[in-house]
């Protein structure tokens, strides 16, 4: 029988070489490849093909069984595409405390609720802490089944003794299985389990929903192969300080990717916000200088948010730059762009530029709302509530149009903002100029920018 040349494998992670070394070349790990050659080449061999398993041709298959059902949450039905799909592999990550727990614990009740029966679980809580949860959020369901179990054989038995039609893990990180070597949470255990809970997905047309723990880095622990097996990747984030939360999609094999949810935790678990309008406004209608709103987009959703920038004269050598909820780097471009261009001497001042409601600002639409704020605190002038400004700044001072521009006039309008400084300003200059023509003030002066 023909000989093969060794072969070893990293118990972390699976990586092969044919050579031993001491360190794995993929997960860097000390000590962890073993040799796994068995000394004779295997064939595989091709095997029967079942009764209703043959292979069909595409135009004879049905659609129906994959069909999305609605979780009764819109906001999470609205990032999936419409809602859960049988038979779906959906890995859900996000910061440790953010709530993923609490949102899958709410769809699983709503889901029991319909008379579904749902098997929640929990490797990382007992039972009675789930149950505790569930009376504080009121999602206490009679076909909601809880099992606390970290042993992927074990869990496989609650499925086959419940048969239920939704399966929830919390988390893959957190159970591992004897057919792999290392602990839980390690990449060849991470591998193991997922690999597993989605074949049983699939040949039970089961939608199984798996949390995933998340790096230092935001990224999801575990495998980069984890992403590529599940159907649907999710990320919950935002700020632990506030209640906002958003939920979003990184990958969906039956809907779009551009879709976001909102939630807000609340003292009674987690309430989705189908219109987020007013939460990034503040609650004084009354003009104040070193503000300024500008129309977002959040996945396909128009928000309004307002930014606030308060300048204070310092005699500090290196003037204070303190941003929350924007980019720092972004505001320190458009700070030189408003000196060397629109002639504001800000090198000489402090200059604070915060959003409101714990919203954070990345897209280079909200330049010209961060600029028409600093201005305004710098020249200590209001702009009128219903202005909203939206335009890219480029280094020579120059508003280029966002994108999605016409569906941010159109939701700008929708909200009541009678006047929308965008584009049509081709540059900053007369951008500042028209915002400070409209200035609350009795006696109007025109910086001669």
């Amino acid at each position: 029988m023909a000989r093969v040349a060794s072969t070893f494998r990293c118990s972390e992670c699976g990586w092969t070489t044919s050579k031993w070394v001491g360190q794995c070349g993929e997960c860097q790990q000390w000590n962890t490849l073993t040799d796994v050659t068995d000394g004779a080449v295997k064939k595989l061999a091709p095997a029967r093909i079942g009764v209703g398993r043959a292979a069909l041709p595409i135009t004879e298959i049905g659609a129906e069984a994959s069909a999305h059902w609605p979780s009764g949450i819109a906001e999470f039905d609205r990032v999936l595409g419409g809602g859960i799909v049988p038979g779906a592999a959906i890995l859900l990550s996000g910061e440790p405390g953010v709530g993923k727990s609490t949102l899958l614990l709410e769809v699983a009740s709503r889901a029991a609720a319909t008379g579904q029966k749902v098997l929640y679980v929990s490797a990382e809580e007992s039972v009675s802490q789930v149950r505790l949860r569930a009376e504080r959020t009121n999602a206490l369901q009679p076909s909601l089944y809880l099992a606390a179990e970290t042993d992927l054989a074990t869990i496989l038995g609650q499925i086959d003794a419940v048969e239920p039609q939704l399966v929830i893990v919390d988390s893959v990180q957190t159970v591992s299985s004897s057919l792999s070597d290392g602990i839980a949470g390690g990449p060849s255990q991470v591998r193991e389990v997922a690999s597993t809970l989605i074949r049983v997905s699939k040949d039970r047309n089961l939608p199984v929903l798996l949390v995933g723990h998340v790096t230092k880095d935001g990224t999801i622990a575990g495998p980069r192969l984890l992403e590529h097996l599940v159907d649907v990747v999710l990320h919950f984030e935002g700020d632990r300080q506030t209640a906002l939360r958003f939920i979003r999609s990184h990958k969906n094999r039956f809907g779009p990717t551009d879709e976001v949810g909102c939630f807000e935790m609340t003292g009674d678990g987690i309430a989705e916000v189908r219109d987020p309008s007013g939460l990034f406004l503040s609650r004084a209608r009354q003009p104040a200088s070193g503000t300024a709103v500008t129309i977002a987009i959040e996945g396909r959703r128009a928000l309004p948010v307002e930014v606030q920038a308060l300048v204070v004269k310092t005699q500090a050598p290196m003037p204070r730059r303190v941003v929350n909820g924007v980019d720092g780097s972004r505001v320190a471009m458009l700070l030189a762009v408003l000196e060397r261009r629109a002639g504001l001497g800000l090198s000489s001042f402090d200059v604070y530029v915060s959003t409101v409601g714990g919203i954070r600002l990345v897209e280079p639409g909200a330049d010209l709302a961060i600029a028409l704020a600093i201005a305004s605190a710098f020249r200590d002038k209001a702009f009128p509530v219903t202005q909203a400004a939206v335009g890219e700044i480029s280094l020579a001072g120059e508003i280029r149009p966002a994108s999605s521009s016409k569906q941010r006039v159109t939701e700008a309008k929708r909200l009541g903002f009678s006047t929308v400084i965008d584009a049509e300003a081709l540059h900053l200059r007369e951008a500042l100029r028209l915002a400070f023509a409209s200035s609350v003030v009795e006696k109007i002066d025109i910086p001669d920018f």
